[in-house]
């Protein structure tokens, strides 16, 4: 199943967009297009395009968004078909916030909460990073608290506004 998905099983799942290596604004534009080719799964929609600086402080800034999606893969699932999007966008992992081609985490899977050895959900470090918190409260106004926002606050970060 492709394209819009109308199958009551299917569940709304944030999915956060990050890279900064290569032409970092056409990896995030392709993974997106990529993702809305998953079976059963659709993009529903697409935070704007922000600039934030590397959580380590070394390396080149980067592009992140988040997009909604709906979908009837399993949490794991959609996780290894992120992972497969990751390697064929040249994404390696040599070590802990490396610089990368491109970067898809699973941020929310509906209302779930998941605690598996690849998989925690909600992102552990959702509410620590502006660069996913920005934009996916862009997405859903009201979800993040005032409080979560300020603690964040400080954090550089740039909205670029829509791609």
């Amino acid at each position: 199943m492709r394209g819009r998905v109308t199958d009551p099983a299917a569940v709304p799942a944030w999915i956060g967009l990050g890279a900064n290596l290569g032409d970092a604004r056409a990896a995030l534009a392709g993974a997106v297009q990529a993702m809305g080719r998953l079976a059963g799964t659709q993009v529903v929609r697409v935070s704007s395009l922000y600039r934030s600086a590397p959580v380590d402080a070394t390396g080149p800034d980067y592009l992140n968004a988040v997009a909604e999606l709906r979908t009837t893969l399993a949490p794991q699932a959609l996780l290894q078909a992120l992972q497969a999007l990751e390697l064929a966008a040249g994404r390696e992992r040599p070590y802990r916030n490396a610089p990368r081609t491109l970067d898809l985490d699973v941020l929310l899977y509906g209302s779930q909460s998941i605690a598996t050895p690849t998989l925690t959900v909600p992102h552990p470090r959702l509410w620590e990073r502006a660069f996913v918190l920005l934009p996916l409260a862009e997405l859903r106004p009201g979800w993040a608290t005032p409080a979560q926002l300020r603690a964040v606050a400080g954090q550089r970060i740039e909205c670029l506004g829509a791609w």
